[in-house]
């Protein structure tokens, strides 16, 4: 297959911790579109198994959650955040675990903080603020978060605002009625002014599978928005009824895979919604290191979209450091 790159931004740079080159963007190629057919019911014997093939433990269960941290979209998105709010959840980001249990699990002088905290545009400001001199991003949600359905020009000028005020990430939503009634030309144009519109900043596309009624919509809108330049590919925005799961999650992976084989580009994978204790945290990086390989369990090509995520693994830390589980108020979030 041949892909021609378009000019999307013309001076691609590297994200802030990527590995490879970035994604340049190619020549929507509708063949190939037509090519990819998702047998959901082989997807859904294959993810039944990755959480009981094998397990991680004793220290080394505390090396993949320290590792999983480091990984994890520190996220507040709610109605009733506010500045505050948002300063305590970059303190937190901060010194995600406390200094007791790191120096008990002999990994006080380890470099363990979230790969970015991500807020509204509201807050973009305020967490640069709070994060400065941290080196940890601020990610901001954009293009009409979570619905995504206000005109283009006001979705395009949320993400340069967001961009201007110091955000290093944006996570854009995607229109997913363009998806199920194929407009993929619509979807492909719109991502790509999307990307444009980041610069430098790296862009995450949301899909909000949940709403795109089969898997192969799933699979083809994934391609389109790698083709389109997207840097990361995520399931949710978290509002919807249906998350991240296992089976769509393999669908969207191995069209990373396969975009890979084609064009060399690797791009970034993020679920997120519903992911909330360290049980689940370890399944997910299992998948990704059995389909995708080690290099893919690095901030700049994986990250769970979370909240309450750093909470339960903070716990499960303690519990090996003490040997006790602590109360969730031991570890609050904001």
């Amino acid at each position: 297959m041949t892909l021609r790159s378009v000019d999307i931004h013309s001076k691609a740079t590297q994200g802030h911790s990527s590995p490879s080159r970035r994604n340049p963007g190619f020549d929507l190629d509708l063949d190939w579109l037509d090519r990819i057919a998702m047998n959901r019911s082989a997807l859904e014997r294959r993810a039944a198994t990755i959480g009981t093939r094998r397990s991680v433990k004793k220290q080394f269960q505390s090396a993949w959650l320290l590792k999983a941290i480091t990984l994890i979209d520190l996220t507040t998105l709610n109605s009733n955040d506010t500045d505050g709010r948002v300063r305590r959840l970059c303190a937190k980001a901060r010194h995600p675990v406390r200094p007791d249990i790191l120096e008990k699990l002999g990994a006080q002088d380890l470099p363990i903080r979230p790969a970015a905290v991500c807020v509204y545009h509201r807050f973009v400001a305020t967490a640069v603020e709070a994060l400065e001199g941290s080196g940890i991003p601020v990610a901001a949600v954009s293009t009409a978060f979570p619905h995504g359905l206000t005109p283009l020009d006001i979705r395009i000028a949320e993400i340069e605002a967001s961009v201007k005020a110091g955000a290093r990430e944006i996570d854009i939503v995607i229109e997913r009625g363009q998806v199920l009634t194929g407009d993929w030309e619509g979807l492909y144009q719109q991502v790509r002014a999307f990307r444009a519109a980041c610069g430098k900043a790296h862009m995450k596309t949301i899909l909000g599978t949940g709403e795109l009624a089969t898997l192969n919509n799933v699979a083809r809108a994934s391609l389109v928005c790698m083709l389109a330049g997207a840097d990361f590919i995520k399931t949710s925005t978290g509002k919807e009824s249906v998350n991240a799961n296992l089976p769509t999650s393999l669908a969207m992976i191995r069209m990373i895979r396969w975009f890979e084989e084609e064009t060399g580009i690797r791009i970034g994978y993020k679920p997120a919604g519903g992911i909330s204790n360290a049980k689940a945290a370890l399944t997910y990086m299992a998948l990704m290191k059995e389909e995708l390989g080690t290099p893919w369990l690095q901030p700049s090509l994986f990250r769970f979209g979370a909240s309450s995520l750093l909470t339960d693994i903070e716990r499960q830390l303690e519990h090996r450091a003490t040997g006790r589980y602590a109360a969730d108020y031991r570890q609050p979030m904001v």
